[in-house]
């Protein structure tokens, strides 16, 4: 072999890198968080009981869209390993909360209904609420709900619907989000401010509608209007089509604790009919549920 002609032959060019077909492509998409993540900020607490809170993160991981699931898919969506679905499965088929008829795919039992049961009956709040709300409905004709505001969303606590006027199905321990309904932005806006500027800085203002609001500096903003208005009036920011009305409701201390709203079609029901006919007989409504609670 020619020794010259070994030195002089080129190399192999450098490969170049690949380069993402678009914008997109090029920002890898954040890993979304599993409800397991969020134990780990309590590893190494005596108190807390790991194996109880798995349980629950399996529980609330059955939905109206993931009614039955497997062991496998279990372990995808809470992030628990497969042994542990297995034992928090198995714990509640024995005690009735939980159970698969076909041995793979599990499902929860109407036994688990007892726990929402006792919370609403020992709850003042939402026994209260329920007939305050049914009377209206049989006197108006309109859906009224109460909620409370649990993190970064709303959860309800009494519903009464005279029509079904969501695409959703609401009913007791719905969970919407805060930043974009009416009675999500009530229990907001009388946040202290430090717990507030918290909310803000992690909250993800998803366009659920062309409508929803996108910018953190103008929700605080209409926080402070509605502050200032003692109501707080929703156009179409969740679903189009929906508008809803929300006021506060006091505990004796002075602090906000729920919300008691209206919800009705767009386009039969105006923003200002909702002010005008709607917002006296919503405060009245709250006024008295403020009473249940001295």
């Amino acid at each position: 072999m020619n020794v010259t002609s070994r030195r002089l032959a080129p190399s192999p060019a450098p490969t170049a890198p690949s380069v993402p077909s678009s914008p997109v492509a090029a920002a890898a998409a954040p890993a979304k968080a599993v409800p397991a993540a969020a134990l780990d900020a309590f590893a190494g607490d005596p108190n807390f009981m790991t194996s109880l809170a798995r349980g629950l993160v399996v529980i609330q991981a059955f939905t109206q869209q993931s009614p039955q699931m497997t062991i496998s898919q279990l372990s995808v969506k809470t992030g628990l390993s497969r042994a542990a679905v297995r034992r928090c499965l198995y714990t509640l088929t024995k005690l009735g909360f939980a159970g698969a008829e076909d041995g793979t795919r599990y499902s929860l039992r109407p036994r688990m209904l007892t726990l929402s049961h006792s919370y609403t009956t020992s709850n003042t709040l939402s026994g209260a609420a329920q007939p305050i709300l049914e009377r209206m409905s049989a006197a108006l004709h309109e859906s009224f709900s109460v909620a409370t505001l649990d993190g970064e969303d709303i959860v309800y606590i009494a519903r009464t619907s005279v029509s079904r006027i969501m695409a959703v199905d609401l009913h007791i321990g719905s969970r919407l989000p805060a930043y974009c309904t009416s009675m999500g932005r009530v229990l907001l806006a009388w946040l202290p401010t430090d717990q507030l500027e918290q909310y803000l800085s992690r909250v993800n203002l998803v366009p659920y509608t062309t409508r929803t609001i996108n910018s953190i500096d103008k929700l605080r903003l209409l926080l402070r209007n509605i502050r200032r208005n003692g109501y707080a009036l929703c156009d179409q920011e969740y679903e189009v089509g929906l508008r809803s009305l929300a006021v506060p409701v006091y505990s004796p201390s002075g602090r906000v604790v729920a919300t008691i709203n209206l919800s009705g079609n767009a386009h039969r029901m105006t923003a200002l009919d909702m002010q005008t006919r709607f917002l006296p007989h919503l405060r009245n409504a709250a006024n008295e549920l403020s009473v249940f609670l001295r």
